[in-house]
């Protein structure tokens, strides 16, 4: 059936067109108003700080979650695989990442805490490996890593062991020679530093996993630790422990001699609450990631403050219980925002 217009009267027709003119003057005026007030297309200007009109000296540059975000796809029998058992590999999201290492080639090691996996991101050929287990051993806490040549150390602080990894996962050799609660992991040329936060002591192991020696002891004074949590070394050699519940990160030598320490309790920038990761850049700025103000503090040798970013959020910069940070030699900062799920990416520009 068609239907037909029906013709309206005259004076109908005269009022549906006064309306029709009344509405079209109006959709253009709007048209006009929004053409005025919308802002011209530009592109977003990614966070840094400090703050415009400021020089930056650090910007945001991408957030890391998943394979796709590095460009893995996975190859064709793995989605076979994946199609079989209903496993989408390619989309294994980190849950809480937690501990992180650089290689010589600049790919990331990432533990995650909440899924008890560790992950190596392959970030130059774009594949991303994940690992439940070692050997026959599940991961149950793996809260640090390190690498030096083809071995891949994990601490994992619930099994009290450092297991010895091969770049395909296997499992090379276990250390639990003196060790109850490892949880920081730092490489120093044929040395593998180990910090136990329940012996409040920094182990010195070889690549074997043999003991050289241990410094450290409960305490406040020079040299002591507190539930110390992460390690880390500069290109000169001195290590960086961060003391947690003392509030301060302490510096030694090679052999484990104190030479500085900087930090103490507060609420305010250059102060710590619950300072987690520490890193340094090759200017020799130190990094502090702080929990509990979730936010990155920067410092210059003597421990004076040059700059701090992070709020609790999950937008760009912001963190919700951030923990570990590394540094690239191209002045790359990955910091694993735990809560939030993902790594966040920066460049530090060079211009503190």
């Amino acid at each position: 059936m068609i239907f037909e217009p029906q013709r309206l009267p005259s004076f109908t027709r005269g009022f549906f067109s006064w309306r029709i003119a009344l509405r079209s003057g109006c959709l253009g005026l709007l048209a006009c108003i929004s053409c005025a007030a919308a802002p011209a297309d530009r592109t977003t200007v990614p966070p840094s700080w400090p703050p415009p009109p400021a020089e930056p000296a650090v910007v945001y540059v991408r957030d890391i979650s998943s394979p796709a975000d590095i460009g893995s796809k996975p190859s064709f029998f793995i989605r076979v695989a994946d199609w079989i058992t209903g496993v989408d590999r390619a989309k294994a999201a980190l849950v809480n990442p937690f501990g992180m290492a650089l290689d010589d080639a600049g790919n990331l090691l990432v533990t995650d805490t909440g899924a008890n996996t560790v992950c190596f991101l392959d970030l130059n050929r774009k594949k991303w490996n994940r690992w439940e287990m070692a050997g026959k051993i599940h991961f149950k806490s793996p809260v640090a890593v390190a690498r030096h040549g083809s071995t891949i150390f994990v601490a994992d602080s619930a099994l009290g062991k450092v297991l010895a990894l091969d770049e395909k996962g296997k499992l090379q050799f276990e250390i639990t020679n003196s060790l109850v609660r490892p949880s920081g992991l730092a490489i120093l040329g044929d040395r593998l530093l180990v910090v136990d936060s329940q012996l409040h002591q920094v182990l010195i192991f070889d690549l074997s996993g043999k003991l050289i020696s241990q410094f450290g002891r409960r305490g406040t004074g020079q040299g002591e630790f507190n539930f110390p949590t992460h390690i880390s070394v500069d290109a000169g050699g001195l290590i960086y422990v961060t003391d947690s519940l003392n509030n301060r990160i302490q510096v030694f030598d090679g052999n484990g001699q104190f030479r500085r320490a900087f930090g103490s309790a507060g609420d305010g920038p250059g102060h710590f609450s619950r300072p987690k990761g520490v890193a340094v850049d090759r200017d020799g700025h130190i990094y502090v990631v702080d929990a509990v103000f979730d936010n990155v503090q920067i410092f210059d040798a003597q421990g004076r403050l040059l700059l701090n970013w992070g709020d609790a959020g999950p937008d760009p910069g912001e963190f919700w219980l951030p923990n570990a940070i590394v540094i690239s030699l191209n002045n790359e900062i990955y910091v694993s925002d735990s809560y939030n799920h993902r790594i966040q990416v920066f460049h530090y520009t060079g211009k503190p």
